[in-house]
């Protein structure tokens, strides 16, 4: 009796995988497209073995699964078996997903499905008689695809599973464990949608970005006239009608004056910051003891008048734009003489030069900075004493930032209140190989 038992369910089963793979073979396409499988709306659970279903009312996922709303899933398997493909679908759609599926084995195959139709998933084997499906990764990069790939395999052993989300696959799932693939499957298309919705942030803000640097330039370049005629007539007229009218209009045509001339300088300084990164000139191999000149000739009306002593270590050559970097240079060492103490300033430069970078320093023995400032000073028109104390309208640092980084660097500070600060920023290092100019 137990034999004639475990003969009629042997033939069941045959039964439903003959069924099954009729259905498969009458839902091809002609010769020449890849093979589309149709799978029955309920298939035979035979076929899964042990994997329950979900229109079964006894199944224990049947419940959770009615709960939520079924997702639509364009799928393209790199399978050479039509079994597994039946039941990867199967095992999809048990983890609800209503899934439209294509089935592809060659690598041409495969190109002409990606070119052709837009696929959310690509659920690949890993070894197929005629290629690897993780080639299937390089293929996608080349078309400029972010399609997630899902590797769907038998054994593939640790060292090789790590190979393959090492490579870019989104995550693997062994052959007889797909009750993993649904959420596997979802997990990969949840972060490519973080992908896109990141890019898509990045380049508003780019474009953002770019918007403001246009707009900032215009404005300030627009602005330059009229409030060039606003400065020159206000003092015109603070000249000729002093002492005149009363002390009262002495002192509105004088707060007429300075307000002029300090709107002047930073539409000026707005237009400075503005440009950076406009040059002509493109990036080239640059010797910085050549930039510090530079600079300090530019300095050398402050440095006599407040008898500054600057030292300047040996300077490697760096990749850059040497406009900017003498900009980057005279604003720190300018920055360094204005906010000096009670002792004449003391300026040193160096630099230190690894593989990658070149780590500068400006050293200074002046007022130094409170560490709660040290990141808010390179926001743009941030000052930390008013203008009687000290001059100028805080956008020195923050043009220095944007150079730097520009420069694929970054810039920081390191301070305390009366004891001086010493800037340092980064720089690509430069060699004889790496000169190049972009117009």
């Amino acid at each position: 009796m137990l034999i004639m038992l475990v003969t009629e369910r042997q033939e069941n089963h045959n039964t439903a995988l003959a069924k099954a793979s009729a259905d498969i073979a009458l839902a091809s396409e002609p010769p020449g497209g890849p093979v589309v499988f149709a799978v029955p709306s309920s298939p035979d659970t035979a076929l899964l073995g042990a994997m329950p279903d979900a229109s079964e009312p006894n199944s224990s996922n049947s419940q959770s699964i009615a709960k939520k709303p079924r997702q639509s899933l364009r799928a393209l398997l790199v399978e050479d078996n039509s079994a597994d493909v039946e039941l990867s679908i199967h095992a999809l759609r048990q983890g609800g997903f209503d899934v439209d599926c294509d089935a592809v084995q060659t690598r041409e195959e495969f190109v002409e499905s990606v070119r052709r139709s837009r696929y959310d998933i690509v659920l690949a084997d890993y070894n197929l008689p005629e290629w690897n499906g993780m080639e299937a990764l390089e293929i996608l990069r080349q078309e400029n695809l972010d399609i997630p790939v899902v590797v769907v395999s038998g054994y593939l052993g640790e060292l090789r599973a790590v190979e393959c989300i090492k490579r870019g696959a989104a995550d693997y799932v062994l052959k007889d464990h797909l009750v993993r693939l649904p959420e596997s499957v979802r997990h990969a298309l949840t972060e490519r949608t973080l992908r896109e919705e990141k890019l898509c942030a990045q380049q508003d803000l780019a474009r953002s970005n770019r918007d403001l640097e246009q707009f900032a330039y215009v404005a300030s370049h627009d602005l330059q006239e009229p409030l060039r005629m606003v400065a020159i007539y206000t003092q015109l007229l603070a000249e000729r009608y002093k002492g005149n009218l009363d002390a009262e209009a002495d002192r509105y045509i004088h707060y007429a004056v300075d307000g002029a001339t300090r709107m002047q300088t930073m539409v000026q300084d707005l237009l400075s910051f503005s440009r950076v990164g406009h040059q002509e000139t493109g990036v080239k191999l640059t010797d910085c003891n050549l930039i510090v000149s530079a600079a300090l000739k530019n300095l050398r009306a402050s440095i006599d008048e407040t008898k500054a002593c600057i030292e300047c270590g040996q300077l490697p050559l760096v990749l850059g734009v040497s406009s900017e970097l003498t900009q980057l240079f005279q604003n720190l060492i300018g920055n360094a003489i204005n906010f000096r103490g009670a002792d004449p300033p003391r300026i040193r430069i160096t630099a230190e030069t690894n593989k990658e970078e070149t780590v500068f320093s400006v050293a200074d023995n002046g007022i130094g900075i409170a560490p709660e400032h040290t990141d808010t000073i390179f926001v743009i028109f941030k000052r930390l004493h008013t203008r009687e104390e000290y001059p100028g309208s805080g956008i020195g640092l923050a043009i220095c930032k944007k150079i730097v980084e520009r420069h694929g660097g970054r810039i920081w500070v390191e301070s305390e209140s009366g004891l001086g600060a010493t800037f340092r920023f980064t720089l690509p290092a430069g060699k004889v190989s790496d000169v190049r100019t972009t117009q």
